[in-house]
């Protein structure tokens, strides 16, 4: 259950630094589900990851900087909730929409090399494709390195942060291995494009709660995420120097039988600074994600398949609402009926 913190807790991940000493691994594990059942969301610092904060939104700058790809080929990238005519329907570029709350354009891709023995035969001949191919653009050569270096670091960091969360629960660290098995993690690319004063809103992301297991967040050094409370106050979550920021989802929360929270948390424009123009705003969000066929259970047997309950928390989002009326109703049929 949610507390009524008033600051995130930071969490060292040194022991995964120094692998072998099991006595550190464990105090790790205990403060990871601590963390986990009292604010959902947590600073981790001392990452075992070779890209540095610096090097995340270089990445960003690269693709959406005024020095970035232009609008053109970005739209070649675009979902075809966007342009009709392009092939992808999950991975790629979207446009930021106007008078939409969620203000911000991205660019999202998944496994850089997704086994076709996960795309399961209905899946061939829909228009909505969770286990498509990344897009990239074709004027930057090291833009698609630098992103799958990043996307198979953030699920190397997924797949340690479940042995250890597998282990608090009294299982074996291998428990949750069967989720990594052709895994539809996104890694999402983010830019909050400035808010001119005369049509400056307060949120640009609307608070919510993410819907799988786990995130890991890159933010930059604008502001503005705010995480609530058990007593209903907005706390703020300023960048830490050197760490990501992780938090649950509702999926995992439920698997854990409540143990752990799933945070609600919004994103505030920045504050506009005097005789200055308003400033954009960077976020790196990884969203670890099992495979489309993995069955995911409860702690009290409930279940779901993964990509069915994807599917169904996808209706609500804007980026992909008209895609899915387009959906057949086959893609939602799975051997668990109903999601926990």
């Amino acid at each position: 259950m949610s507390t009524s913190f008033s600051s995130l807790p930071i969490i060292s991940l040194s022991a995964l630094l120094t692998p072998g000493k099991q006595e550190d691994l464990l105090e790790l594990s205990s403060r990871l589900d601590e963390v986990l059942s009292t604010t959902g969301f947590a600073y981790l610092t001392d990452l075992p990851l070779t890209y540095t904060h610096e090097d995340v939104f270089e990445i960003c700058e690269d693709f959406f900087g005024e020095n970035g790809i232009p609008d053109e080929e970005k739209m070649k990238l675009a979902k075809r909730t966007f342009v009709k005519d392009n092939e992808n329907t999950y991975r790629g570029y979207f446009p930021a929409q106007p008078g939409s709350d969620n203000l911000k354009e991205g660019f999202e891709l998944g496994t850089p090399t997704p086994s076709i023995a996960s795309i399961t035969p209905p899946q061939r001949d829909a228009k909505f494709n969770l286990t498509e191919v990344n897009v990239f653009p074709k004027s930057d050569s090291s833009f698609r390195t630098r992103c799958e270096t990043l996307h198979n670091e953030l699920q190397g960091l997924s797949a340690q942060l479940l042995s250890l969360l597998a282990i608090s629960l009294g299982k074996s660290s291998s428990f949750f291995d069967h989720y990594l098995v052709n895994s539809l993690s996104t890694l999402r690319l983010l830019h909050y494009p400035p808010i001119p004063e005369s049509s400056r809103q307060d949120l640009i992301c609307t608070p919510h709660t993410d819907s799988g297991i786990i995130t890991l967040l890159h933010q930059d050094k604008t502001g503005g995420l705010e995480v609530l409370n058990s007593v209903g106050e907005w706390i703020p979550a300023p960048y830490v120097p050197g760490s990501m920021v992780v938090n649950i989802g509702d999926l995992l929360a439920k698997v854990s039988g409540g143990r752990w929270v799933a945070t609600y948390h919004r994103v505030r424009s920045a504050e506009r600074e005097p005789d200055k123009p308003p400033r954009g705003r960077y976020s790196v969000p990884f969203f670890f994600e099992p495979g489309f066929d993995c069955v995911v259970k409860s702690m009290q047997g409930d279940e779901v398949v993964y990509g069915k309950h994807v599917l169904e928390k996808m209706k609500g989002w804007i980026e992909f609402q008209d895609v899915l009326d387009d959906v057949p109703d086959i893609l939602l049929e799975s051997k668990a009926v109903e999601v926990f």
